[in-house]
């Protein structure tokens, strides 16, 4: 009997395509898969597009930018100019910061005041608060003599002195010490000297009370006081005591403030204007 060779079982595996037609079915090599074919380029080509697009948008918002910052630098450079142009006109821009809580002034010693009269500027100062008080503790003490049946002709004059007197002494002689001292003017500085004179005045006038205008009850002075102590009114009495008081005190501190503005008016080497 002839010998039966088999094949050699270490050879490679004849590779079999199994989408051939000559692919005999049940043929083991029929398992083997080709390679799949490569997508074709334009899907990526399309994601191209994209990162291109985004790179385009953001040099077109940088470049924005850019424009918005130059525009503002440029309005800024002309504003500037503009206060530069005003602050050698001798025109002050002042922004309203005082009272905090309700802003109607503009109110800075620190930055507007000279070093040296930074002292006399805030006792000036406080004289203002100071005329403030005594006129609004004015009010309060005719109003209780109001109630305790004085005349409302006393009240009515009461009220047009507070009404009055403190929008009067912030033009009249506050707000032109604050501009002398600011700008250095003689004509601001006699400004001030003539009306602070008369603040004084009319402050001893009310501490006084004589009995010429409104028989001197409209005004809380001693004489009132007397005149109420009198009638045993002992409550409106003690009230117009205490007017008294702010008003001697108001005084004594108005006449610091008109002797230091000046001495600093004459050391600045300056005259009054004729």
């Amino acid at each position: 009997m002839a010998p039966h060779f088999d094949s050699n079982p270490f050879a490679e595996d004849e590779e079999v395509n199994p989408f051939s037609h000559n692919a005999t079915p049940g043929d083991p090599s029929h398992s083997r898969l080709s390679t799949l074919p490569h997508e074709p380029y334009g899907r990526h080509g399309a994601t191209t597009d994209i990162h291109m697009d985004s790179d385009w948008d953001y040099k077109k918002k940088v470049k924005e930018l850019q424009a918005k910052e130059a525009e503002l630098i440029r309005r800024e450079k002309e504003v500037q100019k503009k206060e530069e142009a005003l602050a050698k006109a001798g025109v002050v821009l002042e922004v309203k910061n005082w009272p905090p809580f309700l802003p109607v002034i503009h109110h800075d010693i620190t930055a507007d005041i000279p070093l040296q009269a930074h002292t006399v500027q805030y006792v000036a100062f406080a004289t203002f608060l100071g005329i403030f008080i005594c006129l609004l503790w004015n009010l309060i003490a005719v109003t209780v003599a109001l109630i305790k049946g004085t005349d409302a002709t006393f009240w009515l004059v009461a009220v047009i002195y507070f009404v009055v007197g403190i929008p009067g002494a912030y033009v009249l002689w506050y707000r032109p010490l604050y501009r002398a001292m600011r700008t250095d003017s003689s004509l601001r500085f006699g400004w001030f000297f003539f009306f602070y004179t008369f603040h004084i005045s009319w402050c001893i006038f009310a501490a006084v009370a004589p009995p010429i205008l409104s028989r001197g009850r409209a005004a809380t002075g001693i004489l009132g006081v007397m005149y109420y102590l009198d009638k045993h009114e002992l409550l409106v009495a003690v009230f117009y005591l205490i007017g008294f008081g702010l008003f001697c005190i108001e005084i004594l501190v108005s006449i610091w403030v008109l002797q230091h503005v000046y001495r600093y008016f004459r050391g600045s080497g300056k005259k009054l204007p004729i």
